[in-house]
């Protein structure tokens, strides 16, 4: 089901076009920008499905791609367009994704608290079937391997983002008796896979997972990937700082806890001030021992098996580095 809160658009038939090939000079059917590069080049509308690119000319007619956002490691494209005056992020999920479904859910559902801030980008233009959402530009600049990576007021206010994005009204809040059980399952799964991990590793992993309880977890509207890049910050008149958040594909109910084992595993581990000004914002540090133990070791199996199925090697030997830090 398609859902739509934007322009108004001319709808037109989309034409035949050709395979995806960079041109120096524009041509007809075409979504054209500049790369990374900076040089002139026609990216083709062919990159979507046909579904998708059926949507788009009805939602967007007149969108010219500027950039590509994209991480190239999962099947999700990302393209930064603008449609006459205005700039709006398009994503599109190829036959394997699943990450837009959750995305649509995220803005539909949760994402409210953070959008009537302007601390989320809002959502224009939906269809789950044709996996496929459009959503206005949120300005800013990625936070990670920026100076603010390391400004403790840009951490302050992350922790304030992810406390109003947990603190959801009773509804999208509920207590879940199975979580516990069928996350450890989810990561017995993962070790069945194909990966890297010692076998001796994989033996005591699976050991310690056969000696954890199950109790019934509370689950809250979360993030699933809250780290720095995947913030944006912009400089503010009188020298402040606003912090945004962006990419939802894994959002989803689960313990609140989990939203911090990212940015545990990738920041706070060698920054404690950062650490020390994240909860601050968030108003406590609600990280139980053993429960937190558990969701360190499935994200740190997970990071692992799937890294190593999509070929990103640094995620890969951080992964293996934390199950080697966690089973010492």
């Amino acid at each position: 089901m398609s859902y739509w809160s934007g322009p108004t658009a001319r709808a037109s038939p989309p034409e035949a076009r050709p395979p995806l090939i960079r041109y120096r000079k524009p041509r007809a059917n075409w979504l054209s920008g500049i790369d990374s590069l900076g040089y002139d080049v026609m990216v083709g509308v062919e990159v979507l499905s046909k579904a998708q690119r059926d949507l788009l000319v009805e939602w967007l007619p007149d969108a010219r791609v500027v950039r590509s956002h994209g991480w190239g490691l999962i099947a999700t494209i990302v393209l930064e367009v603008t449609h006459g005056e205005e700039r709006f992020i398009v994503k599109a999920g190829g036959e394997s994704d699943h990450h837009i479904a959750r995305e649509i859910r995220a803005h539909r559902e949760w994402l409210g608290p953070w959008v009537e801030t302007g601390r989320a980008p809002r959502l224009v233009a939906a269809d789950v079937g044709a996996k496929l959402l459009v959503t206005r530009f949120l300005p800013g600049e990625l936070v990670l391997d920026t100076a603010y990576a390391v400004d403790p007021e840009v951490f302050r206010q992350a922790g304030e983002l992810l406390a109003a994005l947990h603190a959801q009204p009773a509804h999208a809040v509920h207590l879940d008796p199975d979580y516990e059980a069928d996350a450890n399952a989810s990561i017995l799964g993962w070790l069945a896979k194909d990966h890297g991990i010692h076998p001796e590793m994989v033996r005591r992993v699976r050991e310690e997972i056969a000696s954890w309880p199950t109790p019934p977890v509370t689950l809250v509207p979360t993030h699933g990937d809250f780290q720095p890049r995947n913030w944006l910050a912009e400089g503010m008149p009188g020298g402040r700082v606003e912090v945004r958040a962006i990419d939802f594909g894994r959002a989803a109910l689960r313990p609140a806890m989990t939203d911090f084992v990212r940015s545990t595993t990738k920041v706070f581990r060698s920054a404690p001030v950062l650490e020390a000004a994240f909860f601050d914002g968030y108003g406590s540090d609600p990280r139980e021992p053993a429960e937190w133990r558990r969701h360190r070791v499935r994200d740190a199996v997970g990071v692992a098996v799937w890294s190593h199925h999509v070929g990103a090697e640094e995620f890969e030997a951080l992964g293996h580095l934390l199950l080697a830090e966690l089973m010492t």
